[in-house]
């Protein structure tokens, strides 16, 4: 039997944030809400001496004749000695054998990619169409990567940065207005890229909450990914209270341990409150945006179909490719 190794150059050779990617995942989240996924709960390994997590997600969708298993970890002192503080892989199964096939040694790339395009569709479904002013709290991967998302589908003129790491905010706004061509600018405070922005972006492993109800505005869109864990917070509760609209990946997980597992536990929400699943958007079930008023929030803690659904579409390209090492086990 063989199985295909793949090193994390060959990975980002055959995929990165754009349509087909987005397509993929997307279409991960709409056989989810279908009823077509086996997906079981995440398991999660907290290593807090070393404040550490390893994260496990994985998901079988109907249909696809491979599934993947995702290792990702999130060790947050490693920048200190000069690691970066995430990384991962992820191991492809074949759904008719249980058989390995594949093993992506990404070290963290695809869990990067998969969750920047998660927020490329909800800023699909969810953002004003017109921005002038994006905002991002955090200057890390993924204050890289959901901008990124968000301009895949929206323009924007400027964008703000508010982060707690000097050099990390120096090195992305360097960064970033090279790579985006736009103008970013640094601000002094979370509320004022919540007040003066359409669209933000919540990227932090905050345990405290910041973000503040009476900053909402009407006709911006927030989304939230930094809480993926019960510990984890960076909306205020009583924030959902203010949005007309709110979306995430997948309900019963949030409530578990997302942002609105903390508004679930205030009294904020309840749950019967109307929530959309990002599936219901892209299987054209519910609607998004509705005016140019509207205040909107999406969750996003990680679903394993966007695991498998990467994965599979990374494994395809490399293949056809010609990409990879095949080992005889």
């Amino acid at each position: 039997m063989k199985v295909t190794i793949l090193r994390e150059n060959e990975i980002r050779e055959c995929v990165g944030m754009n349509k087909e990617a987005l397509d993929a995942v997307a279409l991960g989240f709409t056989r989810l809400v279908e009823g077509k996924v086996s997906l079981p709960p995440i398991i999660r390994v907290d290593v807090e001496v070393n404040q550490g997590e390893v994260d496990i997600k994985t998901a079988y969708i109907e249909g696809l004749d491979l599934f993947a298993i995702k290792i990702a970890s999130g060790f947050f002192g490693n920048p200190s000695i000069g690691l970066p503080y995430g990384s991962g892989m992820m191991v492809l199964m074949s759904a008719k054998t249980g058989f390995l096939e594949a093993v992506l040694l990404d070290n963290g790339y695809l869990t990067d990619l998969r969750t920047g395009i998660a927020g490329a569709i909800a800023a699909e479904h969810l953002a004003p169409e017109q921005i002038t002013t994006a905002g991002v709290i955090g200057s890390g991967v993924q204050a890289r990567y959901q901008i990124r998302g968000l301009r895949m589908v929206r323009d924007f003129q400027q964008l703000l940065v508010y982060g707690i790491e000097p050099d990390g905010v120096e090195r992305y706004i360097s960064e970033m207005s090279q790579e985006l061509g736009v103008e970013v600018f640094e601000t002094d405070s979370p509320e004022k890229v919540f007040r003066e922005s359409q669209f933000v972006a919540t990227t932090t492993p905050s345990r405290k909450p910041y973000a503040r109800a009476e900053w909402l505005h009407s006709g911006m869109h927030i989304t939230a990914m930094g809480a993926d864990g019960e510990h984890k917070q960076e909306l205020f509760a009583d924030v959902f209270g203010k949005a007309d609209r709110i979306v995430c990946d997948r309900k019963s997980q949030c409530f578990r341990l997302g942002e609105l597992h903390h508004a679930l536990k205030e009294g904020v929400l309840s749950e019967e409150r109307e929530i959309t699943e990002i599936g219901e958007l892209t299987g054209g079930i519910k609607s998004g945006r509705q005016d140019d008023q509207e205040i909107t929030i999406c969750d996003l803690t990680g679903v394993g179909v966007q695991d498998t659904t990467i994965a599979v579409l990374t494994y395809q390209k490399a293949i056809s490719g010609g990409l990879g090492t095949p080992f005889e086990v």
